[in-house]
This record gives C-alpha cells, sequence and structure tokens, in this order.
C-alpha cells in the first residue's frame, strides 16, 4: 500500500439513531460536534436519521410519513410556475 494516504485517526464514535434512540459505537473517522457518555466512556456522538434499527427493510415494518409537510414545503418553495 503507499504510505501516506490513508486517514490515522480512526476512533470509536458513537452514531445515535434519532427516531428510536438506538446508539451503536463503530470506529470512524468522522467529525463530531457533541459527545455521549456510555459506560462510563465519553464518545464523538453523530446523530443520524435513520439506521438498521429502525429501516422498515429491516424491521418489516412501515412507517407513516410526513407526506403533506412535504408537499406545502414544496408549494412554498416552488408554488405555480405558471404565473
Amino acid at each position: 500500500m503507499k504510505a501516506g494516504i490513508h486517514p490515522n485517526n480512526y476512533r470509536p464514535v458513537a452514531f445515535k439513531d434519532m427516531s428510536n434512540e438506538d446508539v451503536f459505537i463503530t470506529r470512524s473517522t468522522i467529525n463530531a460536534r457533541e459527545s455521549i457518555e456510555l459506560d462510563g466512556v465519553t464518545y464523538p456522538l453523530v446523530k443520524v436519521e435513520i439506521s438498521n434499527t429502525s429501516h422498515p427493510f429491516y424491521t418489516g415494518k412501515s412507517k407513516l410519513v410526513d407526506t403533506a409537510g412535504r408537499v406545502d414545503k414544496f408549494m412554498s418553495r416552488y408554488g405555480n410556475r405558471k404565473k
């Protein structure tokens, strides 16, 4: 392998699924602004919207998505462009 092309700041990072509050720890180089303490150890915290513990494909449960809010947001942003 070539020397000096791989990052050298791998460290344990906590990822928190915001939809079900599940937390898992893995090694990463991602920059985090927040931190969390788990079992007496402080980890950098990265918040994610969906993970394998909340994704419908892995859980087998469908989740109601706020489509009305998305449509309203789209219409307020783009509206009727024919005018």
